[in-house]
């Protein structure tokens, strides 16, 4: 009979001290604004990974990830699906691969991403647009762009074909006159600018890119800054 009673008295102070302990760690849900130097987790999950983020100016964050690596955990609303017949996997998925983060309701939304954005690259227009290019399958010659809003209005929206070459691990510089240049990719010695001078426009030859490959492609995702004087290091 003690035991029991000294066991019962050890499970009423475990419990204590574990209310004890909330209190003064409240619930990830309960994290606060200000508090530096802290991880905080908002969500136990998500539904996607987020192989790509970009942080928009509205305060939201738009993560994607590829496509072709079967479904989600996170549906589409509404009964929508992706079918894609080029797909290695999946090909009519009804998951999100892409979703909104709102970081001041600490709420998503999915959204629709047609094709693949495996290792594809992206940059922001000077009126806060994210342009995502390449990818891999059928993704290599997308251009996708998103724009910024404050409702459940805006998506992704797609331009098959866009791109002169395939850019798969390619790198996006935005420059001072507001376009975007695309340089390199897997096996791709060459450049291009979004948007295009031109509907007959291609891409320009690189001489740097093929004198930098190696056996291992290290030249992937090539390293690029813009300098003074309008340049591009």
């Amino acid at each position: 009979m003690v035991t029991f009673f000294l066991l019962a008295l050890l499970f009423i102070l475990l419990l204590l001290l574990l209310l004890l302990l909330l209190l003064l760690n409240p619930f990830p849900a309960m994290c606060q604004i200000g508090r530096e130097g802290k991880w905080c987790l908002l969500h136990a999950s998500i539904g996607i990974s987020a192989m790509h983020m970009q942080l928009l100016h509205n305060n939201k964050v738009v993560m994607f990830d590829r496509t072709d690596f079967g479904p989600s955990n996170l549906s589409l609303p509404y009964g929508r699906c992706r079918y894609d017949p080029s797909d290695n996997v999946l090909k009519n998925d009804c998951t999100a691969h892409s979703l909104l983060y709102d970081t001041g309701t600490n709420t998503f939304r999915p959204l629709m991403v047609e094709t693949d954005t495996w290792c594809s690259s992206g940059s922001v227009l000077p009126d806060g647009t994210l342009v995502q290019t390449g990818g891999y399958n059928d993704g290599d010659h997308v251009v996708r762009t998103l724009a910024p809003c404050n409702d459940e209005s805006c998506d992704w929206v797609e331009f098959p074909g866009y791109l002169s070459e395939r850019r798969w691990y390619a790198t996006n510089q935005r420059l001072p006159d507001g376009r975007i240049i695309i340089i390199g990719g897997r096996r791709q010695f060459n450049y291009e600018f979004y948007p295009r001078n031109s509907e007959s426009s291609s891409s320009f030859w690189l001489e740097f890119l093929r004198e930098t490959r190696d056996d291992d492609e290290n030249n992937l995702y090539p390293f690029v800054r813009g300098i003074s004087l309008n340049k591009l290091k």
